[in-house]
């Protein structure tokens, strides 16, 4: 039902609050409402949170929303992990009412007498509570209002001063109050909202080409040799493909070929074999001691390690001969192995969730507390598209219960309402259609997407490479194009990924027009020479390091919600900036990898909080260089040196 006072359109509203929308803790957020009523009384209207415990906090009074009819809005900051709520209280504002009469009453000589008695009579009603200065003020008040002895328009003024008005600000007068709401608001822990992931297969790192040219594997224990340059990168969160064993029925061989060498080593997304399925570590890998001894590395280097949650089984996976029946049986009695067309995943058995719901979620919850045992408490999920919504409602609600602390980032590049409704079931991140956004117009418009109209329930991960996707815009765009999407994706979210091997900008694609690598890693093993390449000035290990530094020193960067689009006459240069408290950083990008662009930028100043017509300093953080900059500002961008400004702004002027 519509309260006395309507209040509709209350964002952010997931579901018409079937679902909590999503924040983090210390994150700040718009909170909006239409409020209005029948006449020209003058209203009021606060946003109240509840914590986790059940305290209400101190409302925040909401405000118009400039060229909106009858919007208003408040930002407010929850400030520790849980399940929170919120509502809008709305009401008749009688001290605002009158106040706003009486300044055209009393000054047409309409019903003087009577409108400050009234007034005075209003002034009893509020409740000071222990604040005796406010008490004061509001009995002198109307005191002054009733004094005749006065001049008309001092006994206004005193009606109409600022210190008054605050009183009334902090103390109103609320009649006809109605509440709208309470509407849920799930708050998870910083790192559900800003991150840096960093991708790589244990099995290449540390390993070696003995003389024969064998491929001896690496280890959890050669791959802890890694951790400190991926912590020294400034990332802090370390993702592992699949480290289960792997199926030897229908085993790929390199570049995905079907008739594999006795040393392919398979792809680690075909789990499961003799050795072992979904809850046993590869034996080549080591034991499940070393994988902790690994967890454990990471945790004291500032890591944390995400874990591959990809549920699907090779043929020779104990559960094909456990339960046959958790699979898709065709009419000549073989089980149906996964396709995407053209793509064809032989040895891959794609579970049929509908044959046996319960009984599969009771084995996916047991792996899924059994790694969260190990230390695990992220888990990148393989295509949750393909598994059956409500599996996932069941699963993520059931662990957000005993454990929130356990986050779970969605590999789901598909349709728009899967992603988003993927989202609203509780996967704390999602990768996104960033990877094939490239242009000018799609960047814009993609920005403006992920920061304001899904911020509240889809928290993106920018990952510039997987070991799926290799974009034509890094095949052929050379190590500029890998500076423009890092810096990119670092700075336009406050979530980005990277997949071992960018950092050398690895880009041969397997064919012409395809986006899967020559000699992929999810085949074969990779040897790669760290070291060599940073040595000889190959690497971007630096400005990959370079641009954490600065996302770890900006609150700005950390956000998602309040970015902004600037404009610039170029076609290839893309503006926007990003703002957290008195934080605000400038991102001037030039995202044509072949050649250098000049161009004027046109900042909006309101959005940067600076007067209309100001200059101020900025600083280059990339180059060290300080502007004096304005309203309309040139630039030239040459991707042979600079592809971006990253500017902080100083204090205007």
């Amino acid at each position: 039902m519509v309260g006395r006072i309507p209040v509709v359109d209350v964002t952010p509203v997931v579901q018409h609050g079937r679902r909590p929308a999503k924040a983090v803790a210390g994150e700040t957020f718009a909170v909006t409402a239409v409020v209005f009523r029948e006449g020209h009384d003058q209203l009021g209207a606060e946003v109240v949170l509840t914590d986790p415990a059940g305290r209400h906090r101190p409302p925040v009074r909401m405000t118009s929303v400039p060229a909106e009819v009858d919007r208003y809005a408040a930002r407010v900051t929850p400030d520790e992990p849980g399940d929170w709520t919120f509502q809008v209280e709305a009401w008749g504002d009688p001290l605002a009412t009158w106040l706003h009469d009486a300044g055209i009453k009393i000054r047409a000589g309409v019903d003087t007498e009577l409108m400050f008695t009234e007034g005075a009579l209003l002034l009893e009603r509020i409740d000071t509570g222990a604040d005796a200065e406010a008490a004061d003020l509001v009995k002198d008040t109307a005191t002054a209002l009733l004094d005749t002895d006065r001049p008309v328009e001092a006994r206004l003024a005193v009606a109409e001063h600022p210190e008054l008005a605050a009183v009334f600000a902090r103390y109103p007068v609320r009649d006809l109050l109605t509440v709208e709401g309470p509407y849920p608001l799930q708050v998870d822990r910083n790192l559900a909202l800003f991150s840096s992931w960093y991708e790589f297969f244990p099995r290449s790192e540390g390993a070696v080409v003995d003389k024969d040219g064998t491929v001896r594997t690496g280890t959890f224990k050669t791959a802890a040799e890694r951790l400190p340059a991926v912590a020294a990168m400034g990332f802090d969160v370390v993702y592992l493909p699949p480290i289960h064993p792997i199926g030897e029925v229908n085993r790929k061989g390199r570049n995905n070929t079907l008739t594999p060498e006795p040393s392919d080593v398979g792809s680690p997304w075909a789990i499961g074999s003799k050795a072992g399925g979904h809850d046993a570590v590869h034996p080549d890998l080591g034991s499940l001691k070393d994988f902790a001894a690994f967890v454990k590395k990471a945790n004291k280097l500032g890591l944390e390690v995400a874990l591959d949650l990809a549920l699907q089984a090779a043929p020779d996976h104990p559960w094909v001969k456990k339960h046959k029946e958790w699979f898709t049986t065709r009419a000549d009695g073989s089980i149906a192995y996964a396709e995407n067309p053209p793509k064809k995943y032989q040895d891959i058995y794609p579970i049929n969730f509908d044959n046996d719901p319960d009984g599969i979620y009771a084995e996916v919850l047991r792996v899924v507390r059994h790694w969260m045992k190990q230390g695990v408490r992220i888990f990148r999920v393989d295509n949750p598209h393909t598994k059956p919504v409500a599996f996932w409602e069941r699963l993520l609600g059931e662990i957000h219960r005993t454990d929130p602390d356990v986050l779970f980032l969605s590999e789901a590049f598909t349709k728009p309402p899967m992603m988003r409704t993927l989202a609203e079931i509780g996967f704390h991140q999602s990768y996104t259609y960033f990877t094939w956004r490239n242009t000018k117009p799609e960047i814009e418009s993609y920005l403006r997407e992920v920061a304001q109209e899904t911020a509240h329930v889809l928290r993106p991960n920018f990952f510039v490479n997987t070991p799926d996707i290799l974009h034509e815009f890094l095949q052929y765009g050379g190590p500029a194009a890998f500076r423009i999407r890092a810096t990119l994706a670092a700075t336009g979210s406050p979530s980005w990924g990277v997949y071992a091997g960018f950092e050398l900008c690895e880009r041969i694609a397997v064919r012409p027009g395809s986006e899967e690598y020559l000699d992929s890693e999810k085949y074969q093993i990779r040897v790669r020479d760290w070291a060599g390449a940073e040595a000889e000035g190959r690497s971007l290990a630096p400005y990959v390091t370079k641009l954490n530094e600065l996302r770890r020193r900006h609150p700005a960067l950390q956000q998602l919600r309040d970015l902004t689009v600037h404009r610039s006459d170029g076609d290839d240069i893309v503006v926007f900036s990003k703002t957290a408290g008195e934080d605000t950083v400038i991102v001037v990008l030039n995202v044509d990898p072949h050649g250098w662009h000049e161009t004027m930028v046109h900042l909006d100043l309101e959005a940067l909080g600076l007067p209309p017509g100001s200059a101020f300093e900025v600083l280059d953080e990339l180059t060290g260089q300080v502007w004096s900059w304005g309203t309309d500002n040139y630039v030239r961008l040459d991707p042979a040196g600079e592809v971006a400004h990253i500017l902080t702004v100083r204090g205007a002027r």
